[in-house]
């Protein structure tokens, strides 16, 4: 018998998934029926009211809440006009289009970068590559406030970096120098400036923004002239190298100048005491002689000159000839050989000798 001769449709292969008597699942092609029966009765009322109800219920669940991550806020907008702003966690609204939530991400730091030429105060021109970090302190005013908030601080950001560096000359910009009258500000200082004008900006447009920082990346001159920019930069630096290197030596100089100053000052102070002094030592010693002498002339004439002797004896030395140049003696300064031992030698003067004896005698106590 033929497997698909009528009345075997049990022993039909493509059948085989089919319920059979003991009762099992339901195949793919019983699916298949199912399904297209049950589309079959969406054309009824019945079926059509049950898909809209169920879509409701759908869109009530999956449009009546938000979730706001760390680091945003929510901004809900209910037909489009702003209501509350919420922080992060989870929150129930009313299910969109009524409300919806924009998160804005206010702890994050945003960066934006751009290159410009400008045209300084001498006319040259300068390339400038400068950076803005900014962060969102409002979201209300950063969503509805400017139609582009980030494309408006852009814009906000080169006009405020042709004002500030087209003040300025080329030299000034590239050297940080300047002449004695008006030095120029350091790049630091422009900085600031065009931190400070573009967060004024901001502020008149009621962006929400917040400016963190403002920095120059490279502040160079057109390639064409680079190189020789170059060098006027480098002739400004050994300029100021040999200034830095004069400072440093006044610097050293000036304290060892004061400090010879000053030890010549103690030097001359301690010399003009000594000469004081001396001088009034001898003033005294010469009252006290004029006192003696007053007293007994000869005698204090007769003292002085055998002192006066004795002094120059004692520093020189003597030749002592007592024969009629048969016998020399050479003494010394110091008087080592004694007048007594000279062969031939008359009276010499000699400490208690009779000489001084009587020169003692004529000594006034």
């Amino acid at each position: 018998m033929a497997w698909n001769e009528p009345g075997n449709g049990q022993r039909d292969p493509w059948n085989k998934n089919k319920r059979g008597s003991g009762g099992g699942k339901p195949g793919i092609q019983a699916g298949l029926k199912d399904l297209l029966h049950r589309i079959g009765r969406l054309g009824g009322p019945g079926g059509i009211l049950t898909i809209v109800v169920a879509m409701l219920l759908a869109w009530l669940l999956l449009t009546s809440y938000a979730v706001v991550g760390t680091g945003q806020v929510g901004v809900v907008q209910r037909f489009g006009a702003y209501v509350r702003t919420v922080g992060p966690g989870f929150h129930l609204k009313l299910p969109a289009p009524i409300e919806t939530v924009q998160p804005v991400a206010t702890s994050r730091v945003r960066a934006m970068s751009d290159q410009i030429r400008l045209l300084t105060t001498d006319q040259d021109i300068v390339s400038v590559d400068f950076n803005v970090q900014y962060q969102v302190t409002d979201p209300k005013k950063y969503l509805f406030s400017t139609r582009d908030p980030d494309g408006t601080l852009n814009e906000a950001a080169q006009a405020a970096v042709r004002a500030v560096i087209g003040a300025q000359a080329m030299d000034d910009i590239l050297t940080g120098q300047g002449d004695s009258n008006t030095p120029a500000p350091h790049l630091s200082a422009l900085q600031q400036q065009v931190r400070d004008q573009l967060q004024h900006t901001l502020d008149a447009y009621d962006s929400g923004l917040q400016v963190t920082d403002v920095s120059f990346q490279a502040v160079t001159p057109p390639q064409e002239v680079k190189d020789a920019f170059d060098d006027v930069i480098a002739a400004h630096q050994d300029h100021q190298g040999l200034i830095d290197q004069a400072k440093a030596a006044t610097s050293q100089d000036i304290p060892n100048a004061k400090g010879d100053a000053k030890r010549l000052t103690a030097a001359a102070d301690a010399y003009k005491a000594e000469r004081i002094a001396r001088a009034q030592g001898d003033t005294e010693r010469f009252n006290l002689i004029l006192k003696e002498y007053r007293a007994a002339p000869e005698v204090t004439r007769r003292r002085l000159w055998l002192e006066t002797m004795e002094d120059i004896l004692r520093i020189n030395n003597k030749v002592i000839d007592g024969s009629d140049g048969r016998s020399v003696i050479s003494i010394n300064d110091r008087g080592d050989v004694p007048a007594t031992n000279l062969p031939g030698v008359g009276a010499v003067a000699q400490p208690g000798n009779a000489l001084g004896e009587d020169a003692d005698k004529g000594k006034q106590p």
